[in-house]
C-alpha cells in the first residue's frame, strides 16, 4: 500500500545482500576515481546554487539562457579568485610576521616541556626546539611538495569544474523534456524525484552558505575591533568550516581562540571574549536561525550526519565532509521515492515522518 515502506520478505532478501555490496564497490571506486567523481560532484552541486539565478534572468530580464550561463558563471568565479587571492595574501603575511611571535611561541613552549618533561634549550629558536620532537622537518617537506603539486592539481580541477559546469547548466533548461522522453510511465515520479533533490539542495547549500557569510562577517568585525592580526583568515575559517555540522565550528572556535591566547598572552581577557562570542554566534546562527530560516530540517538523523561524515570525510577528505550533508540528502530522497529502498529512506531520517502520521 502507497506511504508503508517496502517490508522485507524471503524473495528479496538476495536483493539487499547485493545492494550492501553494491554500495561498498560504489564507495571503492568513489575513493579509487575521486580525481574524476569530485569535479563532476561538485560542478552538480554548483550547478543547482547557480540555476536559480539563471531562471530568474531569462525570466525576468530575457537574457538568453546560455547568455546567462556563462555570465553567472565568470562573476561567480570571479569572486571566488578574488577571495582566494585575498586568503593567499592574508597567509603569507602570517609566515612573513612569524618572527614576531617567536617569543611568546617560545613562552608557551617553555610552560608545556616543564610540564610535560620536554626537552628545552633556551639558546635555540622555537623551531629548532621542536625541530625533532614534532618532526617539523617531515612536516615542511610534505607541505612543500602539497602545496606545489596542489596548485597544478587545484588549476587543472578547477578549469574541470568550470567547464562541466557550464555545459550542464546549458543542459538543465532541456530537463524536464529530457525526463519525459526517456521516463514514459515514471515520468511523474522522475520528475518529482529530480525536482525534490533540486530543491532541497539548493535550499540547504542557499540557507548554509548566508548562515556561513553571517558567521564570517561577525567573526571578522569582532577581530578587527578587538585588533587581532589576520582577522581574514580567522573569518575566512569561520565561513568555510560552518558547511561542516557540528565538527566545522568546533575546530573554527578553537583554531582561533588559540591565536587569540598566542597574541594576547600572557592576557586572557580578549581570548576568553573571543571564545564567548564565537560560541554564541556558532550556536545562536546554526541552532536558532537557521532551522527558522529554512522552516523545515532537512530529516536527517543526527547520527547518520555523524556516520556520512566520517564515511564522506575517508572517501574525499575536507571536501568530502562539506559534500557529506547534500549527497546524503540526494541519497534519502532517491530512497523515499523507490519502493525497494524506502525502508531505507526511513532509517536515514530523523523520524518526523513517522511520529506525523
Amino acid at each position: 500500500m502507497e506511504g508503508k515502506p517496502f517490508k522485507t520478505t524471503g524473495n528479496n532478501k538476495i536483493f539487499y545482500l547485493l545492494l550492501f555490496f553494491a554500495i561498498i564497490v560504489t564507495g571503492f571506486l568513489f575513493k579509487t576515481l575521486s580525481s574524476v567523481f569530485l569535479p563532476v560532484v561538485i560542478s552538480i552541486m554548483l550547478s543547482f546554487i547557480l540555476l536559480p539565478i539563471i531562471k530568474k534572468l531569462n525570466s525576468k530580464f530575457h537574457f538568453p539562457w546560455i547568455f546567462s550561463s556563462i555570465l553567472v558563471l565568470i562573476l561567480f568565479m570571479f569572486a571566488f579568485l578574488g577571495l582566494s587571492s585575498l586568503l593567499i595574501k592574508s597567509l603569507t603575511t602570517i609566515i612573513s610576521e612569524y618572527p614576531k611571535y617567536e617569543k611568546k611561541f617560545m613562552s608557551i613552549y617553555q610552560i608545556i616541556a616543564e610540564n610535560f618533561h620536554l626537552e628545552f634549550d633556551e639558546s635555540k629558536s622555537f623551531i629548532e626546539n621542536v625541530w625533532k620532537f614534532l618532526k617539523v622537518q617531515e612536516f615542511v617537506q610534505n607541505m612543500a611538495v602539497f602545496l606545489s603539486s596542489g596548485m597544478v592539481t587545484f588549476g587543472k580541477n578547477l578549469f574541470t569544474i568550470c567547464l562541466l559546469c557550464i555545459f550542464l547548466l546549458i543542459e538543465m533548461r532541456l530537463t524536464k523534456q529530457k525526463i519525459y522522453s526517456a521516463f514514459d510511465n515514471d515520468e511523474e515520479k522522475v520528475n518529482k524525484i529530480s525536482h525534490q533533490v533540486a530543491h532541497d539542495t539548493v535550499n540547504y547549500i542557499s540557507i548554509k552558505f548566508f548562515i556561513s557569510l553571517c558567521t564570517g562577517l561577525l567573526v571578522f568585525l569582532v577581530t578587527w575591533i578587538l585588533k587581532m592580526d589576520f582577522n581574514i583568515v580567522w573569518a575566512f575559517l569561520a565561513f568555510i568550516m560552518n558547511f561542516i555540522p557540528i565538527f566545522g565550528s568546533i575546530i573554527s572556535v578553537a583554531v582561533t581562540t588559540l591565536f587569540a591566547i598566542l597574541q594576547f598572552y600572557p592576557s586572557i581577557g580578549k581570548p576568553i571574549f573571543v571564545l564567548i562570542f564565537m560560541i554564541c554566534v556558532n550556536f545562536g546562527l546554526g541552532n536558532i536561525l537557521e532551522p527558522r530560516i529554512e522552516g523545515k530540517n532537512l530529516g536527517l538523523s543526527p547520527f547518520v550526519i555523524l556516520v556520512c561524515l566520517s564515511l564522506w570525510g575517508y572517501i574525499w577528505g575536507f571536501l568530502g565532509m562539506i559534500l557529506a550533508v547534500p549527497m546524503t540528502v540526494i541519497i534519502k530522497i532517491i530512497c523515499e521515492n523507490t519502493d525497494y529502498l524506502k525502508s531505507i529512506g526511513i532509517l536515514l531520517g530523523n523520524g518526523s515522518d513517522i511520529n506525523s502520521k
